[in-house]
């Protein structure tokens, strides 16, 4: 019996007729296995830093890894590690993304092309940073996710838009942000901030955490510069029953974009908590 790493790449359409472009790895067992999906975060992609090693971690522990871009999220399948496609991510949206998952949970739990060995009753579901926020509203809406991890998560996008920054949406129609890693002055469109307004009710996301039943650990480090710990206190503070663990390591737990191979113990930490709440709560 084979028991060697596979990795295959896929891309499914959103219902918006966006296209989303991902990857699937599983260890050939001949046994079907849960899933877990990962959202990555704001300037983030799939193939960031230590996010494929972390994917493979997955993979050899018995999960299949389900790792995707968010459809306007500036990387392109031509470009998978570069913000080449500035446009899309002026455009992109929290519903957009929402879209997006939507879409690969089914595509996951119908596994419609029958190579990847999933078990679609047994689907976990996380999130880093932005992408954890996004991963608590999906995990409200859909009755299929059975277990949720966040890492660094927001626990809001309105509040996270500052005076100044609404101020030039209004004026402006856009803002700039810089990219520190890549230098890049990336804009963000006024349809972002209108998209959040409309839809602050859905993108309520304390309000989802409260309405959670699936097993929960939020992740967080107290040295977190880029989203504070008090966030993840108030997300533990609307679920209860969530289980919250203090990490280490910054925003990233230590892990650094390009990885170079060498996985921190802070994040090793992370990783291993993080396998442990899936084994427990998807086996």
């Amino acid at each position: 019996m084979s028991t060697s790493l596979r990795e295959e790449s896929f891309s499914v359409e959103n219902a918006r007729g966006d296209t989303v472009h991902g990857d699937l790895r599983w260890v050939e067992d001949g046994r079907v296995k849960p899933a877990v999906i990962f959202c990555h975060g704001f300037k983030g992609f799939k193939d960031w830093g230590p996010f494929p090693a972390w994917g493979r971690a997955l993979a050899r522990t018995g999960f299949v890894a389900v790792h995707f871009n968010f459809s306007y999220n500036g990387v392109t399948p031509e470009h998978p590690t570069q913000f080449t496609d500035l446009e899309a991510f002026a455009d992109n949206t929290y519903t957009r993304e929402l879209d997006d998952v939507d879409a690969v949970t089914d595509f996951v739990v119908a596994n419609t092309n029958g190579f990847a060995p999933v078990d679609g009753e047994r689907i976990g579901m996380m999130g880093h940073s932005r992408g954890g926020g996004i991963a608590i509203l999906h995990a409200d809406q859909r009755p299929d996710i059975d277990s949720l991890v966040t890492w660094s998560s927001v626990d809001t996008f309105l509040g996270r838009f500052g005076e100044e920054q609404i101020r030039e949406w209004k004026d402006r129609g856009y803002v700039e942000v810089i990219n520190s890693r890549t230098g890049q002055t990336m804009r963000l469109n006024r349809v972002l901030y209108d998209d959040a307004r409309k839809n602050r009710e859905r993108l309520d996301i304390i309000a989802a955490a409260r309405r959670l039943t699936v097993p929960w650990m939020i992740v967080h480090a107290e040295d977190d510069t880029s989203v504070a710990m008090a966030a993840a206190r108030r997300l533990a503070d609307a679920q209860p029953d969530a289980i919250l663990l203090q990490a280490t390591g910054g925003h990233t737990f230590g892990g650094k974009h390009p990885h170079d191979g060498d996985v921190p113990a802070s994040l090793r930490e992370v990783w291993n908590a993080t396998l442990s709440h899936f084994n427990q709560t998807l086996s």
